[in-house]
């Protein structure tokens, strides 16, 4: 009696261990997942700004042959004035 008792006890517990094992593997694949998603979000996000960036950049790329753009660049980066313009500075306020 004792032997088909511990014969069941230890089918249950082989039952149990295998049983926890799975659901031990399904969290960790549910982690897993939820990593994975969250890593695909933040990377269309990123190829939205790059996409954003890259629009913007080639609409830059098509102003610069024109004499505009070329001015505005050499006033705003450079500092240059037409002829008979002059520089204002404002005084830096204390």
């Amino acid at each position: 009696m004792r032997a088909i008792k511990r014969q069941v006890t230890l089918k249950r517990l082989v039952i149990i261990f295998i049983f926890a094992v799975f659901i031990f593997n399904y969290i960790k694949q549910e982690i897993t997942m939820k990593k994975i998603q969250e890593d695909i979000i933040t990377s269309q996000n990123q190829l939205e700004e790059l996409k954003n960036k890259n629009s913007k950049l080639e609409a830059d790329l098509k102003k610069v042959p024109s004499d505009e753009y070329i001015e505005k660049l050499a006033r705003e980066k450079l500092g240059m004035i037409k002829e008979g313009e002059k520089v204002v500075n404002p005084k830096p306020q204390n």
